[in-house]
């Protein structure tokens, strides 16, 4: 497959996704702040939550309608259910109905299942040594949509007055826009369909083991580590604007360090991509657990700062990019042909499963033993992922 093919999929991947980022940015920013207002602290990480479970319930069907249709159609389908997530959110805001509130997150959560996807549909084409660099770059491509969701506050408080709209979700009306651009977007420009490539090209199977090349303990590893390290992100971050806003912090305030926090998340993803592909994942996956340590011990030892709970929110996302990319890189390098996209579906439905309880329990953990306590709770599992590393990389010929 020409390169020039390959770069137009890639193009069109995060086209899509900057679009798709403004509604999981408008999530991460208001989510929070909606579901503590209408229900109290204890149901705070219910944006979190409900978004990682619609991510998580989403990603083994949209996969297995990718198999069967493609990526263009089951991408186009999960933006139009993300699009009517936003839809939902505003109503339930506007009623007051929590459970509804729940649902319009959960399917804005079908948003993230579509990123996850796009990310894995970069590598479909990719030829090995640009593997990390193409699925990195479709992540990096959510920074734009992301970053700008929290602070469309601003923007989106004039669209809410002008339109009558219940407090803090004009900017879910940016969103709705978007994530229906996004649609169109994958139906009229995916093409040729990246999966209808791949299953053209010759690839080496390994019929024994269902397509897995290189033994199955790496890659529950790499499963294991991409999940963890979600758990340690979703949880951390989405009390952030909780942990803020009831200490006096603004909302400009929340949606800067938010802001930050998910420019980490996606702004040095190619450059990860890079160092993956030259250094190998494992390094890179270490390097995020040594990130997420950082953003551990500088909330543990400055919750009460609000600069130190910045510049750990900047760590968090950081560490959370390399070692996402470099274990998405790592799980495309062991599984081929017709099992890729099994495992795709099922390593995202995993990632997203440790996100949500990762901000399910992160709530109770809050009103029980703080901010700080719920770092340190959160750096457990960066220790396990270290630990795993140094067993598996002696045991297990991994790729590099």
């Amino acid at each position: 497959m020409s390169t020039t093919v390959q770069s137009r999929i890639v193009g069109t991947l995060v086209a899509g996704q900057i679009l798709q980022g403004l509604g999981q940015g408008a999530t991460l920013a208001m989510g929070a702040v909606i579901a503590n207002e209408m229900a109290g602290p204890s149901f705070s990480g219910a944006a979190a939550t409900g978004s990682t479970l619609g991510a998580a319930a989403a990603s083994i069907p949209l996969a297995r309608f990718a198999r069967r249709m493609g990526r263009r159609p089951a991408l186009a389908l999960g933006a139009g259910l993300s699009g009517v997530g936003s839809v939902l959110t505003v109503v339930a805001t506007g009623i007051q109905v929590f459970p509804l509130l729940v649902l319009g997150f959960a399917l804005l959560g079908v948003g993230t299942a579509v990123g996850l996807q796009a990310r894995f549909a970069a590598t479909d084409n990719a030829e090995p040594e640009r593997r990390g660099r193409d699925l990195s770059l479709v992540v990096w491509s959510t920074t734009i949509g992301a970053v700008a969701g929290p602070n469309l506050f601003g923007p989106g408080e004039g669209i809410q007055l002008a339109l009558g709209l219940p407090e803090h979700t004009g900017s879910f009306v940016i969103a709705i826009a978007a994530q229906f651009v996004a649609v169109l977007l994958y139906l009229v420009a995916l093409r040729p369909d990246p999966l209808d490539l791949a299953r053209g090209r010759v690839v080496e199977l390994a019929p024994a083991d269902e397509g897995i090349v290189r033994g199955r303990t790496a890659l529950v590893f790499a499963i294991a580590a991409i999940a963890a390290s979600h758990a340690v992100m979703v949880s951390i971050m989405s009390m952030t604007p909780v942990h803020l806003t009831t200490h006096g912090a603004s909302l400009t305030v929340v949606g800067f360090t938010i802001s930050l926090h998910v420019a980490g998340m996606f702004a040095l993803s190619p450059l990860f991509g890079w160092l993956s592909d030259r250094w190998g994942r494992i390094p890179l996956i270490l390097l995020g657990q040594l990130l997420l340590g950082l953003a551990v011990l500088t909330i543990g030892f400055g919750a009460e700062n609000e600069l130190a709970v910045v510049v750990a929110l900047i760590l968090l996302g950081l560490g959370w990019s390399s070692a996402t990319v470099a274990g998405s890189a790592l799980v495309s390098d062991l599984v081929t042909g017709e099992a890729r996209l099994k495992v795709q579906g099922r390593t995202d439905t995993i990632m997203s499963l440790a996100g949500a309880s990762g901000g399910a329990l992160a709530g109770p953990v809050l009103a029980l033993v703080g901010y700080a306590g719920l770092a340190w709770v959160a750096g457990v599992l960066v220790v396990a992922v270290v630990l795993a590393a140094s067993i598996v990389g002696r045991r297990v010929a991994l790729p590099r």
